[in-house]
């Protein structure tokens, strides 16, 4: 559930209305963001615009979701994967992260119970709470799991 994504012709005008030129790369890239929920890397981005404008610089790639992540537009991650990786999904949510392939999924949930101890806080004032829970996914689990087996036998 993509709610707060918002479509290629929105973020053209969003563009537009700050004084930022739209190109054929940017709306591609607008494109290969829209109701994408694999939590791309700006390599993927570009593989993924690579295919319709061969003549795209990752340069360009990398500077159109920089631009969109100081807009507020999508969220520039950090999850231990190796490389940023970029939402475009800006409703509240938390993420699963595989362990083996770097699969990044949104999961969605209330987790009242994550409290910091006040005398922790040390005066922090705490905005928001980012969970991130890591494991496997269930192509991998079962890639292990048959892994596991055929060592026993």
């Amino acid at each position: 559930m993509l709610a707060a994504v918002k479509t290629p012709a929105e973020l053209t005008e969003l563009f537009r209305s700050r004084g930022l030129k739209i190109t054929p790369q940017r709306v591609s890239i607008f494109r290969a963001l829209y109701d994408n929920d694999t939590h791309p890397t700006a390599e993927a981005v570009y593989a993924k615009v690579l295919e319709e404008m061969p003549t795209i610089s990752l340069r360009t790639v990398y500077q159109t979701l920089n631009d969109l992540a100081a807009m507020g537009e999508i969220t520039q991650l950090d999850l231990g994967t190796g490389s940023a990786r970029f939402d475009p999904n800006l409703s509240p949510h938390h993420h699963l992260v595989c362990e083996s392939c770097g699969q990044v999924r949104d999961v969605y949930g209330e987790f009242d119970g994550v409290k910091i101890p006040k005398n922790k806080l040390a005066g922090f004032q705490v905005s928001s709470t980012e969970i991130v829970f890591r494991g496997l996914c269930p192509d991998c689990a079962a890639a292990a799991e048959y892994a596991g087996a055929g060592a026993a036998t």
